[in-house]
């Protein structure tokens, strides 16, 4: 049996046990459902979590799956109606030979709220869910009730130059050596080993062509328009160079009603690292906008 093999066993028992752990810690939540929606004819699983007319639904990010989610899931379902999806090409949902664009995963999005019964959703964002959500929010303002943006940003982070050069290394031969160097940059600060293992191993587990295919969608300038956000936001970024004062007055610039705040000592992943503390802030931020009853 290979490392990566053994690692990946590990990893899925991990997973597995963390799910395990949440379903016994909230027995009061809802039981949690598995399901499938239908998006250009491939399936796109999703996660339920209790029933009502108004979700709370959480998007993972670049080669991520729901699982990142499940400090979360279980944890808020006694509260919302929880959703959990695996964007297509990820986790347990189908992954065609076909463009990943923001525009599939916002398309993808409705449908599994057209499937889970919801009406509306509070859409959660990490990462590169960050241009889903907002993608969402363009396509289906009506359905929108908030954004919560998780170290997420709502401008490119280079120049078209600079990101094609970015692009390129995910479309090479070498790409697990070069998604693995970034990955292991990215979980660097995390002081859990086996958590930053977990990490690790399921972002790899996403096809090659899917992880390329996405960030070539990223590349699109219609995805970055400066236009307004006019519902509520909550933004928690993790404290590091690239979110500037001149950035938190753009993202202001773009959403009149914005909780923004910066947490120190984390990681890309902060949800993961301090679940406790993420949960606290999103309900209070809920509960402030009147978002917390279905």
């Amino acid at each position: 049996m290979s490392w990566r093999t053994r690692t990946l066993l590990r990893t899925t028992i991990t997973v597995a046990a963390l799910i395990s752990s949440a379903a016994r810690s909230f027995a009061g939540s809802p039981a949690p459902e598995s399901r499938f929606a239908q998006v250009d004819g491939s399936k796109v699983h999703y996660t339920n979590y209790g029933a009502g007319e108004n979700a709370l639904l959480f998007v993972h990010g670049w080669s991520c799956d729901e699982t990142f989610w499940v400090g979360q899931a279980s944890a808020l379902a006694s509260k919302f109606h929880v959703i959990t999806i695996d964007l297509p090409g990820h986790g347990q949902s189908d992954k065609p030979q076909v463009h990943y664009t923001m525009d599939l995963y916002a398309r993808a999005i409705d449908e599994v709220l057209r499937d889970a019964r919801a009406k509306s959703a509070t859409l959660v964002g990490h990462s590169n869910g960050t241009p889903v959500i907002r993608q969402f929010y363009r396509r289906f303002p009506e359905k929108t009730r908030a954004l919560v943006i998780v170290d997420g940003g709502l401008r490119p982070f280079g120049d078209k130059a600079t990101m094609e050069k970015f692009v390129a290394t995910l479309k090479a031969p070498n790409y697990e050596e070069n998604a693995g160097r970034m990955i292991d940059g990215m979980v660097r600060p995390i002081q859990d080993a086996p958590l930053r293992e977990r990490i690790k191993v399921a972002m790899l587990r996403t096809p090659q062509f899917v992880a390329a295919s996405e960030m070539e969608g990223t590349l699109d300038p219609e995805l970055w328009r400066p236009d307004k956000i006019t519902v509520p936001v909550l933004m928690i970024l993790a404290k590091q160079p690239v979110w500037t004062p001149e950035y938190e007055n753009f993202v202001r610039g773009l959403v009149p009603d914005l909780d923004y705040q910066t947490w120190a000592s984390v990681s890309h992943f902060l949800m993961m690292e301090k679940p406790n503390e993420f949960n606290a802030a999103l309900t209070a931020f809920l509960e402030k906008h009147g978002l917390a009853k279905n």
